[in-house]
């Protein structure tokens, strides 16, 4: 399995303040509208992840927050 030249990218520098956008899998629609939603920055998407304990509630809550499907 192979990252994308995105992950790379993203995984080279800290966290810190990279905007949303920077996630592989996150583009500017999705990133648009998480940002809409107070979510800009990488890290906060993290947390949110994490306080939803890392697992379907968080997928549930992606899918709500930025009406996607599963791909």
């Amino acid at each position: 399995m192979t990252t994308s030249k995105k992950h790379q990218d993203f995984v080279t520098e800290p966290m810190g303040e990279q905007p949303v956008e920077n996630m592989a899998g996150t583009g500017e629609i999705i990133g648009k509208k998480l940002e809409k939603k107070s979510f800009d920055k990488v890290c906060v998407v993290l947390g949110q992840f994490l306080v939803l304990k890392k697992d379907d509630l968080f997928w549930k809550w992606l899918k709500d927050t930025c009406d996607i499907n599963a791909k």
